[in-house]
């Protein structure tokens, strides 16, 4: 019996699809291009909104996999509990690494070195010189050192730094060294120039970059943001912003899509990128060799990458 499997990529585009499925297209429309309840393999529209995610959910009883195309899977979670038990949802480890990697090394650098003040004195015909902070000699703190937060370090490597602290959920041990468990932070803080999130977005990582987390942030230190919005509670950011004792790099935000008049686009010492860590040019190539992969370990019963939870009861 053939099964359908949903893609959010025009099925003709993508090389190497395996035998077998019938390949429908649906990218978040009004209108499903079949019945979801004979869907098997969902990968979920990438670059829409949850509710555009999730809607097909509900109908889809005989689904066995649910593949984002993007790392983290939060936007997906809120349809969980509408899918059988042994349903499997996976990430898209692998995809992101590079744009995310180079963005945050944007980020830091662009801030450090004042490119937006250099964008405005050029829209007015000013010639801004004087001295800026360098990244070399700085001390960087990495919070989330999954293989997004690997990826960053990987750029920040040549850049002469004095040192790079990784924290995670729990700690271990890397070729560049120890990955202190979250309940470290706190006395890792003080002593970092840069500080970069790109921890998942979680119950527990849930307004992490609280008004204390802040606080611990040594004078002038910068902080980055190209995790999830809710990971930094806003209105204790804008606090620490409009005191210019910090400054901050931020490509995600909370709320999101940040609103015209929102303090934050106002904020002294702040930059802000709309969302772009994944959307570049390296995306497709490495979205379409996930989704071939995954689809021919389905097609062969093999086990799948990048699974990250699979439904249960509870879910």
């Amino acid at each position: 019996m053939t099964v359908d499997v949903w893609l959010p990529i025009p099925p003709e585009e993508i090389e190497g699809l395996p035998e077998g499925p019938d390949y429908l297209f649906w990218d978040g429309g009004e209108d499903f291009p079949a019945d979801p309840a004979d869907c098997a393999f969902y990968v979920v529209p990438y670059m829409k909104s949850s509710e555009t995610g999730v809607r097909p959910l509900p109908a889809m009883g005989s689904v066995e996999v649910v593949q984002t195309l993007s790392a983290g899977i939060d936007h997906v979670q809120p349809g969980l509990k509408y899918l059988r038990p042994g349903v499997r949802l996976c990430n898209a480890r692998g995809v992101h690494e590079a744009s995310t990697g180079e963005l945050a090394l944007t980020l830091v650098l662009a801030s450090l070195r004042g490119v937006p003040d250099f964008v405005r004195a050029q829209d007015k015909g000013e010639w801004l010189g004087g001295f800026r902070p360098a990244l070399a000699d700085r001390s960087v703190l990495i919070v989330g050192y999954g293989s997004i937060g690997s990826a960053i370090e990987d750029r920040l490597t040549p850049f002469e730094l004095a040192r790079v602290a990784r924290v995670a959920r729990s700690g271990r041990t890397t070729e560049r060294g120890p990955v202190h468990p979250l309940t470290e932070l706190p006395a890792l803080l003080p002593d970092a120039d840069v500080v970069i999130l790109s921890t998942p977005l979680t119950e527990t990582t849930r307004h992490l970059v609280d008004a204390e987390f802040l606080a611990r942030m040594k004078d002038g230190a910068l902080l980055v943001n190209v995790a999830r919005g809710p990971v930094v509670d806003t209105k204790a950011l804008l606090a620490e912003l409009e005191s210019g004792r910090i400054t901050a790099a931020l490509d995600v935000t909370d709320p999101e899509p940040l609103p015209q008049g929102h303090p934050l686009w106002q904020a002294p010492g702040v930059l802000i990128s709309p969302h772009v860590g994944g959307p570049t040019s390296a995306f497709l190539p490495r979205a379409k060799r996930l989704v071939v992969d995954q689809l021919g370990r389905f097609v062969n019963h093999e086990p799948l990458r990048n699974v990250i939870l699979t439904t249960g009861p509870t879910e």
